[in-house]
């Protein structure tokens, strides 16, 4: 993040002040005098005048039903981006993604500690969808997605084998399914390579954190013993990494 954004999101002054700050040398990063343009990184620790200047505002966890046509991305520019629908008072930024045509739950925080602990792969957290095919599915199609699908990613030309999942039916045209990774458009592209195109995707679950009857466009606050569960899910898988 540049130095002048980070100052004026603590609430310490404007962008525009701050660059006066460090024009007049009055600001330090870590000890060292800063300079116009510079980056600084979680950690690091900023001065303006010999006096820290950090974040002294409530973290922030929602959970948020995701329409089809918004953008999960923090880009203003974007039309439809998930930040500007939300409008939230705090500046925050989704955890992970959902494609544009894909509705239902989507995690949002200004904790930055949480988000890399909640989406490395190697730490098997789950997030569960609804899938709706255009095409019957049979024991053959459940079988296969549970076993792991070959994909492939036209943006890095390389396939990828899933990791084994969970299926569950509903009808003959709709199903669950519970991932533990997230690939690129990854459902779309199994069910794809299994010859069903996907009419409908929403994702219902995150860890411990369920979509509910949330209305479509509304976002709500976890509550506390979300908020609980969450961490220490998130402390658990961290220990049992270490251990490795």
């Amino acid at each position: 993040m540049r130095i002048n954004v980070y100052i004026s999101s603590t609430g310490f002054c404007s962008r525009r002040e701050a660059d006066r700050f460090i024009e007049a040398g009055r600001v330090a990063v870590n000890g060292v005098k800063a300079v116009i343009g510079m980056d600084v990184a979680e950690g690091d620790k900023i001065t303006v005048d010999g006096k820290p200047v950090k974040h002294d505002r409530p973290t922030v966890y929602i959970a948020f039903h995701k329409p089809a046509g918004i953008e999960t991305t923090t880009e203003a520019k974007k039309k439809d981006n998930i930040i500007s629908f939300i409008g939230h008072k705090e500046r925050i930024f989704p955890i992970g993604r959902l494609d544009k045509d894909t509705t239902g739950l989507i995690l949002l925080t200004n904790d930055g500690q949480i988000v890399n602990r909640i989406l490395r792969a190697e730490h098997a957290h789950e997030k569960e969808y609804v899938v709706t095919v255009d095409v019957p599915i049979d024991e053959a199609f459940v079988r296969d997605m549970e076993a792991g699908v070959v994909i492939y990613n036209p943006v890095k030309h390389e396939k990828t084998t899933t990791l084994p999942c969970k299926v569950i039916p509903f009808d003959a045209t709709t199903f669950r399914i519970i991932l533990t990774q997230g690939l690129n458009l990854q459902i779309r592209r199994m069910c794809a390579t299994l010859n069903r195109h996907v009419v409908s995707l929403t994702r219902i679950r995150v860890m411990n954190i369920s979509l509910g009857s949330l209305p479509e466009g509304i976002w709500r606050n976890l509550s506390a013993a979300e908020t609980s569960g969450l961490m220490k899910m998130l402390a658990s898988t961290s220990s049992a990494n270490d251990k490795k």
